[in-house]
């Protein structure tokens, strides 16, 4: 099935909520390997940083997970909770490896 012929409802849709370990947090070469690994798949996958602390800006804001500058602009730093979401057939691969990169063991 084409994904034209899909409607709206039938793209699947995958969370994950986590808090980012790297210690870098998603800046600089983080941030660039999270932007060329979420391109490499056919899924829309956007990031949100969590509105705790709430002080801090642009917290609920989400961005693309393809553009590095968009991704700085959210300024996440390790022990930060972000969500992860990608619609798309792929969607729970892509959502997988950018955890791995934001979360790593």
């Amino acid at each position: 099935m084409h994904m034209e012929n899909l409607k709206e409802q039938d793209i699947p849709t995958v969370e994950r909520r986590l808090v980012v370990t790297e210690e870098a947090g998603l800046h600089a070469r983080p941030a660039a390997l999270f932007a060329q690994t979420a391109a490499r798949y056919e899924a829309e996958v956007t990031v949100t940083r969590s509105a705790v602390p709430a002080d801090r800006p642009d917290a609920g804001r989400e961005v693309s997970a393809r553009s590095v500058l968009s991704l700085m602009t959210l300024n996440i730093r390790c022990g930060d909770e972000i969500v992860i979401r990608a619609r798309g057939a792929d969607g729970s691969e892509v959502v997988d490896a950018l955890a791995a990169i934001a979360a790593p063991a």
